[in-house]
């Protein structure tokens, strides 16, 4: 690609915007020096540690596209703790970004939500995971391609199990195409990276950010408004 900064000043404006998109469209799947801040902090590629699970909370485990934007979604709804960036569905432990990058490894990017199941029911939860990604699109969301952007539920126990294919039921009014998300047995989370963990917030300037998830998150906003904190 050519630099940005290198651009001459007879570039056709169209040239340049077509450029800055194409930046932004290679967001997710950077390496950890292009994906931290343009500062000059050190990228922190320690993994991340898991919350320990309180009294009365339960747990779940999504992947639908990039989990920049969907640690964020889900750290919107009422009645959730905490959530974690991380890997699920491979066959790989403790699997890196980069090795995950690969799609050799058969981890999907996801997140792990812990949350009070009295404030959020977990079929509120599962139709905020569907609100917040195109459950049709099959090994991609948007410029992701890969099967590690693919959409997939991982349910505990036969209830979880019931509960996502009903949702599945529910989801399918509101698309054409049918839906392709992966429902599956949990194994095993790995969590990612530090330099992943609340990156929509940390990074608000990202082209990635601002062209690719904040859409979704905005369009996430509007179809589970009534599940908002405040």
């Amino acid at each position: 690609m050519f630099p940005l900064h290198m651009c001459p000043n007879y570039l056709p404006l169209f040239t340049i915007l077509f450029l800055l998109v194409n930046l932004a469209m290679s967001g997710c799947n950077q390496a950890p020096t292009t994906a931290s801040r343009e500062t000059t902090d050190v990228v922190d590629t320690r993994l991340a540690t898991l919350p320990s699970l309180r009294p009365g909370e339960a747990v779940a485990t999504f992947g639908g596209g990039c989990f920049w934007a969907v640690e964020e979604e889900m750290r919107l709804l009422k009645g959730v703790r905490a959530v974690v960036s991380g890997y699920a569905g491979g066959d790989l432990d403790y699997p890196t970004y980069e090795q995950v990058g690969t799609d050799q490894t058969g981890h999907a990017e996801a997140v792990q939500v812990y949350y009070d199941p009295a404030v959020m029911p977990y079929n509120v939860l599962l139709d905020a995971f569907f609100a917040g990604h195109d459950a049709t699109q099959l090994n991609r969301q948007g410029p992701d391609i890969g099967k590690h952007y693919r959409s997939i539920v991982f349910f505990r126990n036969t209830v979880e199990k019931a509960a996502i294919e009903a949702a599945i039921k529910r989801e399918s009014t509101h698309h054409k195409a049918p839906i392709v998300t992966q429902v599956v047995p949990f194994k095993a989370f790995y969590p990612a990276e530090m330099y992943h963990q609340d990156y929509y917030r940390q990074h608000p300037y990202s082209l990635y950010i601002h062209l690719v998830s904040e859409p979704k998150v905005d369009k996430f906003r509007e179809r589970m408004h009534n599940w908002l904190t405040d």
